[in-house]
């Protein structure tokens, strides 16, 4: 007579790598998710702010000055930064780990890809709290 039973499956995986749930790579699905909801949260961020640069069209410098310092423009252009700065360097993450294959030079292209991205999120979280509360900041 045959034995029906199943062989159990055998697992690659550490113990404590399933109990974390983690992937292969050891981040899991965070990094994919992030991804993922930054550019759910660009669709609506980036309609906005072309919205905005719209309404700045033709406009004296004053009244500019006067839309950019509204508080609830103010808050979505910096949510705006932060989440196109944030998926810009997900983005740029996943090329540089699929395509750099050299340990070092992938190690080095991804601290100046963090890098590049706050300093271009610095940048511009400076010029609107710069523009929004006025001669506050220097």
């Amino acid at each position: 007579m045959a034995d029906n039973r199943a062989e159990p499956r055998v697992s690659m995986r550490t113990p404590l790598s399933r109990v974390k749930g983690l992937g292969a790579s050891g981040h899991g699905v965070e990094h994919w998710w992030l991804h993922r909801v930054t550019a759910v949260a660009n669709i609506p961020l980036i309609i906005s702010f072309v919205i905005i640069v719209a309404a700045l069209a033709g406009r004296t410098y004053d009244e500019a000055i006067a839309i950019i310092s509204h508080p609830l423009i103010a808050i979505i252009l910096i949510l705006a930064v932060i989440s196109v700065t944030n998926h810009m360097r997900l983005g740029m993450q996943i090329v540089i780990e699929d395509y750099v294959h050299d340990k070092g030079p992938k190690i080095a292209a991804v601290i100046a890809n963090n890098f590049y991205a706050v300093i271009i999120a610095v940048a511009c979280l400076y010029a609107i709290l710069k523009v929004s509360l006025g001669r506050i900041l220097i």
